[in-house]
């Protein structure tokens, strides 16, 4: 059996998110069910981990076991000639026998996009949460920073998630303006359910003056959700890298 790994791209807004649900059309669901086809037996595709209805994804990345002769690094170009243009495989390659998509992950980069203006954007639009209101960049650009560390993010992760640690260690966060366009960047060992979200609108209150940026650490300590920003919406959350190999560091 060859393991190979596949590196994805996707628009999440027709699907109800990565994994298989039962009467639901999910990014999961459609790639086993294509790699069934090409293959011509049963694939069980593993991700690196979940992404939510509406979430999009520039590097999801994927592995399964298959008997297929097909050469490694044709499956993307075979796989897109049936899959849906909002699903694209990015590459193909043979991994080691032990590479597990999610359990062999040492980072992932999430980007969550807003477009700051009075009447949003045509071009794109479902890729960005439209904010109307003015927004103090400054503030924003400086809450941002607390983030960073190792910390303990029961505050920024939704209600009935059962995990056994809520300590998750933050390697870079930051926020890029690109115009009307603003883009929160992080980099971390592994997220809580929404905790991305949590974080983005948690950022765009303190944009809204509703929160501090020095009140930052102290949500954090407080580990109490109901200190937080509001949960952003799915559709400015991208999944841009997952790391596999070296952790990123900041940037000087």
């Amino acid at each position: 059996m060859r393991n190979i790994k596949l590196i994805i791209e996707y628009d999440g807004s027709r699907y109800c998110g990565w994994q298989r649900q039962k009467g639901e059309t999910t990014i999961q669901q459609v790639l086993e069910d294509t790699l069934e086809k090409l293959c011509g037996e049963k694939v069980q595709l593993t991700g690196s981990g979940r992404t939510d209805s509406g979430v999009h994804a520039r590097g999801q990345t994927a592995n399964f076991h298959t008997r297929s002769k097909i050469p490694p690094d044709r499956f993307s170009y075979a796989l897109n000639t049936l899959l849906p243009r909002d699903i694209r495989i990015i590459s193909s390659e043979e991994a080691g026998a032990d590479f597990h998509a999610r359990f062999s992950a040492k980072a992932k980069k999430y980007r969550y996009s807003i477009v700051n203006n009075r009447h949003g954007t045509a071009i794109g639009w479902q890729y960005y949460y439209h904010v109307p209101m003015h927004l103090d960049i400054e503030a924003m650009e400086k809450a941002v920073k607390h983030f960073e560390g190792t910390h303990d993010f029961a505050a920024f992760m939704a209600a009935g998630s059962p995990v056994k640690s809520t300590v998750r260690t933050i390697y870079e966060a930051k926020m890029v303006r690109e115009g009307d366009f603003i883009h929160f960047f992080f980099t971390g060992d592994g997220f809580l359910y929404n905790m991305v979200r949590i974080m983005a609108g948690t950022l765009i209150d303190v944009g809204k003056g509703k929160i501090s940026p020095d009140s930052i650490p102290g949500i954090i300590l407080s580990r109490d959700r109901t200190q937080a920003g509001p949960t952003a919406p799915p559709h400015g959350l991208t999944l841009e890298e997952v790391y596999y190999e070296n952790i990123p560091v900041r940037d000087a």
